[in-house]
């Protein structure tokens, strides 16, 4: 890649000057939009960019858990997101084979938040970003397609980006890939993602509620029949449901038509029958391809890679987000004084990837038990007419002392993360 350097002349903005001595944070997603937040209340010059020109995508994951729950409330931001339209998930109930099974309670965990928040991830960026524009030091640019990092004597001082007027450069101290799973930051630094790509695929799509519906206590529910498992999560005004799939199914799936998803969810949950009525196109279902990766380093001289980009998550436990946001809040309280001081060294950012990456490795092994012991056989089933939970974990969840392990690990994660002053 070609070293550019970029002489500072007299015609250069203050903002360009000030720009080149803060952050530029790639991907305004959850670790993105937060990270922004977080050093620009701390007086750091940040850009976030986004290569979309709104936040408004369907299903890219809902879930604030009661660890990001507790850090917006340090934020002085709980009662604002609580605000927006949003469901509460406590006590999810999948029905099997020995009748009702509820594999956690979240209502038993000593926080503010004992559940989880279902809220649209466009309303949550759009007030994380409306909360950083009290700042000065904030500036975000939508519509701005990284093309390129800058690059001098084999450290990164920012970024080129596509906008609707052109090319523009963007220097800055240090550059942040929070761009997500097929993060292009990444890409161009030559980093690479270790891919452990778990035995399923999801569907996503919208069922709506009826006059009479489905009983979901703790506002979700689940089953599975023929190899196949059904979600819902109740968002007061319709269902978002998951169909779970074996990988690589999906195509087999889709030549059957769309009547032949409506039979197969169907099987899982005769009480949707009139539900399925409204799937009458493909179009109204969403397919993500299921991977869990993460990078043996996630960081560059002048770059950091966080959230998606340097670890994607299975969707195993919707934790995705809340790991992202405990990301941003560790590089914030690790990197805010060295960017002040206008030096961030590799020993810095190295500092963020050890903080992060046990917890990290932790949940996805948990993650990955789950699907090897409990989902794959499942999906493996395919004249099973319900859902079969092993004994072992029926006996963990009825021991007091053990039960509420894996939800405090799925609600707060593996540490708890705070905000420093």
């Amino acid at each position: 890649m070609a070293t550019v350097q970029v002489l500072e002349t007299p015609a250069q903005t203050q903002t360009e000057k000030d720009e080149a001595r803060g952050c530029c944070i790639v991907g305004g997603g959850p670790a993105g939009a937060m990270l922004a937040l977080l050093l620009a209340r701390r007086g750091v010059h940040v850009t976030l960019l986004e290569m979309h020109h709104d936040f408004d995508r369907e299903f890219r994951g809902d879930t604030v858990h009661p660890s990001t729950l507790e850090i917006l409330d340090q934020l002085g931001l709980a009662e604002r997101v609580h605000e927006l339209r949003n469901s509460k998930v406590s006590a999810p109930t999948l029905l099997t084979t020995r009748g009702p099974f509820t594999p956690f309670d979240l209502s038993r965990l000593k926080t503010r938040y004992p559940y989880i928040l279902m809220v649209h991830q466009k309303d949550l960026l759009g007030l994380l970003t409306q909360e950083a524009t009290r700042y000065p030091g904030f500036r975000l640019l939508m519509g701005a397609n990284v093309t390129d990092l800058i690059q001098e004597d084999g450290v990164i001082r920012g970024v080129r980006y596509q906008a609707n007027d052109g090319v523009h450069e963007l220097r800055a101290l240090l550059t942040v890939g929070a761009d997500g799973r097929f993060s292009r930051v990444r890409h161009l630094a030559g980093i690479e993602a270790v891919r452990m790509s778990p035995p399923m695929d999801v569907l996503w799509f919208r069922l709506p509620h009826l006059s009479e519906d489905i009983d979901a206590p703790g506002g979700a529910f689940g089953g599975i029949a023929r190899g196949h498992i059904l979600g819902g999560f109740d968002r007061k005004d319709y269902w978002q449901a998951v169909f779970i799939i074996t990988k690589g199914s999906y195509q087999s799936l889709r030549a059957e038509g769309i009547e032949g998803l409506r039979r197969r969810i169907v099987e899982v949950e005769p009480r949707l029958a009139k539900h399925v009525e409204s799937l009458t196109d493909w179009r109204q279902v969403s397919l993500l391809s299921v991977e869990s990766s993460r990078c043996p380093r996630w960081y560059a001289p002048g770059l950091l890679l966080i959230g998606d980009a340097a670890h994607a998550m299975s969707p195993v436990g919707g934790v995705g987000i809340n790991y992202a946001v405990q990301d941003a809040v560790v590089a914030a309280n690790l990197l805010t004084k060295p960017l002040l001081d206008g030096r961030v060294t590799t020993d810095q950012l190295r500092g963020i990837q050890r903080k992060r990456e046990w917890p990290v490795r932790i949940i996805q092994a948990f993650q990955a038990q789950l699907q090897n012991r409990v989902i794959a056989p499942a999906l493996r089933a395919q004249e099973q007419s319900g859902l079969r939970i092993p004994w072992f974990v029926r006996a963990f969840t009825r021991i007091p002392f053990l039960r509420d392990v894996p939800p405090r690990i799925m609600a707060m994660g593996i540490v708890r993360v705070r905000v420093e002053d």
